[in-house]
Order: C-alpha cells, then structure tokens, then sequence
C-alpha cells in the first residue's frame, strides 16, 4: 500500500480498491441512509471484497484521520449505519460468500455480506438452517444480525444471533486482523466474540463470521388464535408459558395490523378480532402435539375466539408472509412509518399498549402494533405522511415517550434493533453516569482514538466525539 504525496484519501483508496471507491453524490446520498428515519452523509464509499481490503481501508482512514463506518445491507431501524463526523464507508455487501460448510462440527463460516435468508436456503437441503430469522432475513446481511445482536419471531426459543456464532475475524480499528472466539464448545479467557457480537460497528469490522447451524426440526405446527380483547391474547402468552411451553415463536398483533396484513397477503387473518396470536411449536412429533393441546387449552381458558392449525407448510408460509411483511403493509394507510424496539416485562405488554396507544392518540398519530410477544419486544409502529408540515417533531416526541413509558414499566431500551443513534440519548434512561463510563472504557479497548463508527450508542460518542460530528436537534444528523 503506498500512500500518496500529496495526501489524497480519495487516490489512496483507489489505489487499493479501484472504481470500487465512489464519490458520486447518488452513491453519497444512498449510503447516507439506513431503515430509519435518520440521515447523515459520507465522504466516500468504498465496496471491498476481502478481509485484507478492509485492512487497507482501515490503515488508510488511520493515516488521513478519517472515522470509518462498516455498513451491510443498511436495513438497520435505530440508525447505526448513518455516518456521523464525515466518515468512510465500508460497505461489506461484494463479502456474500459462504466460504465453508462444516456439517460434522455444525459451523459455517461466510462472509458479512451474505443474506440471512441466502443462508437459510443453502443450508435447509442439508438438513440445518441459521436460527436468527429477522423480520428483514430476505435481505438483511449476517455482518449486520452480528452488529446488533439481531433476534427475530423465533428468537424465543432460539435466541439471538450471540447464541448462534462462535467467532468472528475482526479487522480492528488500528487495521490489524485478529480473531475473537473459538470453535470449541468452551474456549478460555474472555469472550471477546459476544462482547463484539452487538457491538455496532463500534469495535472494528467483521470480515469472516463462523455461524452455529441448527438443525431442522422433524415437526412444526403453527396456529392462529384470535381474541375479542387484545387483554385476553396478552394473558394467554404468559399463561402458555406460565404451563411449561416455551413456543420456537409467539407473535402478536393488534387489530389495525391485523386489517392491514389480511388486506396485504389474503392470509384468511380474522379481521373482526381485536388481536392475534401466531404461535409454532417444533421438535419431536409427539412433542408437538401435545404442545398443540396445551396451547389449546390455555387459549380456551381466556376467551379465545377461533384456533386455526395450519393444515401444511404452504398454509404456515402464508401465515408468517403476513406477520414478516407487517411493516410493509403499513404502506397501505401512510406513505411512512417509524418503528420502535423496546422491550417490556411480558405482565406490562397491556399496560404499555395502551400508553402507546393513547401517546399516538396525543400526537395525532397512527399506532400499529406487532410484536414479539413471547419475550415482550415490542414493535410499535407510528404511522405518518412525511409530507406534513411538522409531523417529524411529533413522531419523535412520541418515539420518546413510548422509550419512557417502557422504561418506567421496568423494560429496556431495545430488544434486536441496537441503540444507534436513536436511542443514544435516552441511555440515561437505562444506565448511570458511571455505567456508560464503564461501557466507554470497554470501547476504548478496541478503539481508543474512536475511529469506528463514531457517535453512536453512548451519549459521550467517544473521546474524538467533538472532532467527528455533532447533534442536531429533532433527529437530522450531520
């Protein structure tokens, strides 16, 4: 690598990577987004298609003083991937190969670029599938589910994506190449790999990922309940529970989304009722139906109205098509939505609705909610049209107080979507001033000059915070 005379970060880049540096403000624009409702800008994009490439990239940003960012398929909803302070982005989406499949030892290691789904689909003839099972897995990258610690309907009993990868190759912000984890059942000394699992983007970049595969239950069912009260279905997820059943998944949503999904995918969603539960049981057969029973039986002790069992899989594939696309449905009553992610004690998830519902009420908004009832990870979303003069400024006002109304209920900020830059400022929320001293500390130990992604998760951003960028009130970042 030879850096040039004249200090050009652009010519430096390009002489690594070629056209795969662009500074175009098509490609600056696009870059300059993720899922959420936040923005920044880039300096320049850069698409790498090996680990010693990031390595490259990162020594170079180290030279120029310049933050990176590393980026996957810029699906994330809590603005982790917006650049903040000018920075570079690593986009890892060309690192989409399944590099190795290990049946015998159950791992598989690929690249941050490849798509949950993808990974899925590859695995599934040979009897495994990768547990996380974001909303998003159609195009959602393994490099992100590592970032924020992605979970997904079936996270209940699967967990979340730290259960399911055992190390990762990091590039770390100085530019070296390290591993973290091991592929032992117990590896020795710190778990460096769950510390960096979650991390956003916040420790180094993810360059090789070795991912624990699952395998493929011999038995599924899956069932729709509907209930006249959303009271009664949120009592029937913790007695189901409370009955020794831990569901694969044990979803829920309300009667707007319910109208909005059964108007989306023609799903057969009762569109009368109050509130739904999608429920699936897997394992052994008779496992399964004896789950079936028990779910039936606490579903009759409170109040529910029909209990449908889906007759195949392509019933059951149907059934999850209206809950994975929910979001999109949101479509069909405003152009525009903000989705939240935070998680409550599964005895709140009435109380909480309500305040939610009655905070939407308050901002003249619409709120649609579906969520993750088995663990209380709500998703509640605001619907709005962009086009309306101050709706922005409403929609977070009401973002804050659906934070505050789930803190208060002794929940957390989030559940799978990370903190970012939505919720980087409600932290104080959660942790004391010494806590998030603490949390900067560990974050120092990767990155003590705060290269990587800056300004993101903890207030203080880091010790450069001043150097890379600044807050603009009401959600625009520069």
């Amino acid at each position: 690598m030879q850096i040039s005379p004249d200090g050009n970060l652009l010519d430096d880049l390009r002489s690594v990577l070629g056209d795969r540096v662009r500074d175009g403000d098509f490609e600056l624009g696009l870059y300059g987004k993720d899922g959420s409702v936040l923005e920044g800008r880039p300096s320049l994009v850069c698409l790498p298609v090996n680990t010693d490439e990031v390595r490259q990239i990162v020594k170079i940003c180290r030279e120029h003083d310049r933050p990176f960012l590393a980026r996957g398929s810029g699906t994330g909803l809590a603005g982790g991937a917006v650049p903040v302070g000018d920075p570079v982005i690593i986009a890892t989406a060309k690192m989409n190969q399944i590099l190795e499949v290990d049946l015998e030892n159950r791992i598989a290691w690929v690249e941050p670029g490849v798509l949950n789904l993808d990974l899925t689909k590859e695995l599934t003839p040979q009897g495994f599938h990768f547990a996380p099972d974001p909303s998003s897995q159609q195009v959602c990258s393994i490099g992100g589910n590592v970032a924020n610690n992605s979970g997904g309907p079936h996270c209940l009993a699967y967990g979340v994506t730290s259960a399911h990868v055992a190390a990762i190759e990091v590039v770390l912000p100085d530019g070296s190449v390290t591993l973290l984890g091991d592929l032992a059942a117990e590896p020795p000394g710190y778990d460096l790999r769950g510390l960096f699992v979650g991390s956003e983007g916040t420790m180094g970049v993810a360059t090789k990922v070795a991912v624990r595969l699952t395998p493929n239950p011999p038995a599924v069912r899956t069932l729709l309940l509907d209930f006249p009260d959303v009271r009664d279905g949120a009592a029937t997820v913790s007695a189901i529970i409370a009955a020794g059943l831990i569901p694969a998944a044990l979803e829920m949503m309300d009667k707007r989304a319910i109208e909005i999904v059964e108007a989306f995918v023609n799903a057969g969603y009762p569109t009368e009722a109050d509130a739904v539960l999608l429920v699936e049981l897997d394992g052994l057969p008779g496992g399964v139906e004896h789950g079936v029973e028990v779910v039936r039986s606490v579903a009759e002790r409170h109040q529910v109205g029909n209990i449908r069992v889906a007759a195949d899989n392509e019933e059951r594939e149907l059934l999850w098509k209206g809950r994975k696309n929910a979001f999109g449905a949101v479509a069909r009553i405003k152009p525009d939505y903000y989705l939240h992610d935070t998680v409550v004690p599964r005895g709140k998830l009435v109380e909480v609705l309500e305040k939610v519902y009655k905070i939407a009420d308050a901002y003249d908004l619409i709120a649609v909610n579906v969520f993750h009832a088995g663990d209380g990870n709500l998703h509640p979303i605001l619907a709005y049209d962009s086009d309306e003069k101050g709706v922005l400024e409403r929609v977070h006002a009401a973002g804050r107080a659906i934070v505050t109304a789930s803190i208060e209920a002794g929940g957390v900020l989030s559940g799978e979507h990370g903190i970012g830059l939505e919720k980087r400022d409600y932290m104080g929320m959660l942790f004391s001033a010494h806590d998030m001293a603490t949390q900067d500390l560990v974050r120092e130990a990767f990155d003590p000059e705060g290269f990587a992604n800056p300004l993101k998760v903890l207030p203080s951003g880091s010790r450069c915070s001043d150097s890379f960028g600044q807050h603009v009130p009401d959600g625009a970042w520069v």
